[in-house]
């Protein structure tokens, strides 16, 4: 896959403190924008996928009999 560059503006602050934990981990600040921004992407389309799943299902899935529920039914109120 062919890589291209990003440019950001940050604060001072959080480009040093990016620096310091980007060394912690081994890696770069931009290793550690790209890994961050490629598992947002990832999650996004779990959640999309999921969704579609979960829309389909429902969609799919047949009406409970058509009755419909009264509270009295739901509640015993023979007290």
């Amino acid at each position: 896959m062919a890589k291209r560059n990003l440019t950001l503006q940050l604060d001072e602050d959080v480009i040093r403190r990016a620096k310091v934990l980007a060394a912690k981990r081994g890696t770069s600040v931009s290793g550690l924008v790209a890994r961050e921004l490629e598992n947002l992407v990832a999650d996004d389309a779990r959640y999309e996928e999921a969704w579609q799943r979960a829309h389909d299902i429902m969609t799919a899935s047949s009406p409970r009999g058509g009755r419909r529920w009264r509270r009295d039914d739901l509640y015993d109120r023979h007290r």
